[in-house]
Order: C-alpha cells, then structure tokens, then sequence
C-alpha cells in the first residue's frame, strides 16, 4: 500500500517536471523525464510493487537467496580448485596421454623454428674467459635500448 503511494507520487513528481520541462522549450528533455516517471505508475499497475515487496518483507524468500548464494560458492569454489589442479580428471587424464606420447617422440612433434639468429660476434657454446666478459651481453643489451 505505502509502496503504491510512493510510486504513484514519484510518476506525478516527474510529470511535473515534465511539464515545466516542456514549457522551457526544451521537448526532448521533456519526453525523456515524461518515460522515465511513468516507469513507476506501470510497476505499480503491473503488479510487480507487490510482488518485490512480499518477497522482499518474506523470511522464505531471504533463506531462498541465502542457498542461491550457497550454491554460487560451491560452484565458484570448486571451479578454483579445478584451476589450482590443472583441470577437471579428464583434462589431467588427457595431459598425460598426450606427455606420454611426447616422451615416446619427442622431436617428431618439436616446431621447427629455424636458424636462431645471433647479434653477439662470439658463438655461444664458447668458454667464457673471465669474469667480466660475463656482463658484456648485458652491456650489449642495455646499450642497444639506450640505457
């Protein structure tokens, strides 16, 4: 009852604005504070003011929202579990199939990516010869980013 009082009140408080709106010249304003007051007088009409406030003064309805909640948890919860492992059994059961069968062959299904190409003049299996030749690559790396 108060709920359909309020509501009603808030449709006719718009209409006025409305209408001092309209009066200002500015219609299009108007037309959209006109479709926005009547938003609740058709709520109210409808039946749906009824409806949200038995269920939201409803003990019933609270527990209703509380096991949503509950389930939303669970699902969410074992869905980060499923994360943390690395997939539901299946998809473990199926990584594992497939590691095997890298092992059996494991350059059959190696990507070729090609000659690497180096910029350094040294190959890089050669020994290196003290310790500071260790950070000329990083040298090399911070000079060519300007660093």
């Amino acid at each position: 009852m108060i709920a359909e009082t309020v509501c009603s009140a808030v449709a006719a408080a718009g209409l006025g604005i409305a209408a001092v709106t309209a009066y200002r010249k500015r219609f299009l304003a108007a037309t959209r504070i006109a479709a926005y007051s009547l938003v609740p007088l058709g709520l109210v009409m409808t039946g749906v003011v009824d409806w949200v406030a038995d269920t939201a003064f409803s003990p019933t309805a609270w527990a209703g929202f509380g096991v949503l909640g509950a389930s939303w948890v669970l699902f969410a919860g074992t869905r980060a579990v499923e994360r943390r492992r690395g997939g539901t059994r299946k998809e473990r059961k199926a990584a594992a199939r497939s590691a095997q069968s890298d092992a059996l062959a494991p350059a059959a299904s190696a990507p070729s990516l090609g000659p690497a190409s180096r910029s350094t003049t040294r190959p890089a299996t050669a020994p290196r010869a003290d310790k500071a030749d260790d950070f000329s690559d990083i040298e090399a790396i911070l000079k060519k980013h300007g660093i």
